[in-house]
């Protein structure tokens, strides 16, 4: 397949449960070489297993606080007690290596990257239904009653932004595996729009 012709980061959102890592895993996979997944910054504690720099860059809340205020984030957000955040100096040294940087963000963040007038482009992935969603979070077999309930209540939100007219140049219903696979691989490899 050409190479990637657009760029510019792509942003990859959608409910939890809707198959987003899946797909852009299969991306992965598929083109070994041209992709890379954008390692976020946490204040939390590494978990087992979890690698410096591969999972997440783990810091200290001083640091985070730090580049925040230096305007070093593309999107942050505040979940119970830790941060997380998207560096631009990670997405502009895998740029700069020839990588497409593949972010994989909630909704928020998606309006913050958005805001902030960074230069990308926005995925959407949704699922074939709410009851098709619900199906998915509930085989996953991991989740409490609330978990899933806060987890549906979140999807109706995103859902909703997702209908936006422009918020998104693509959403992709993820129905078929493959399907949806063969549509997101066809966006990320078009040409760049025309500038007008």
């Amino acid at each position: 397949m050409a190479p990637v012709r657009d760029p510019r980061p792509i942003v990859i959102s959608g409910p939890s449960g809707v198959g987003k890592g899946t797909l852009y895993k299969l991306l992965f996979q598929r083109h070994p070489d041209t992709f890379t997944l954008s390692v976020s910054h946490t204040t939390r504690s590494p978990r087992p297993g979890e690698k410096d720099g591969v999972d997440y860059h783990f810091v200290t809340k001083e640091a985070f606080l730090e580049l925040k205020a230096k305007d070093g984030f593309v999107e942050n957000a505040q979940f119970g007690d830790n941060l997380y955040g998207t560096s631009k100096a990670t997405i502009e040294e895998q740029t700069a290596k020839g990588k497409t940087v593949v972010l994989d963000i909630e909704v928020e963040g998606v309006k913050q990257i958005q805001a902030s007038g960074f230069p990308a482009r926005y995925v959407f992935i949704a699922p074939p239904s709410e009851e098709e969603l619900e199906k998915r979070l509930r085989g996953r077999g991991t989740e409490t009653e609330a978990s899933i309930q806060k987890r549906l209540d979140r999807a109706k939100v995103e859902l909703e932004y997702a209908k936006v007219p422009g918020v998104h140049d693509k959403i992709i219903v993820n129905d078929d595996l493959e399907t949806a696979y063969k549509e997101l691989e066809e966006f990320v490899f078009a040409a760049p729009p025309a500038s007008t």
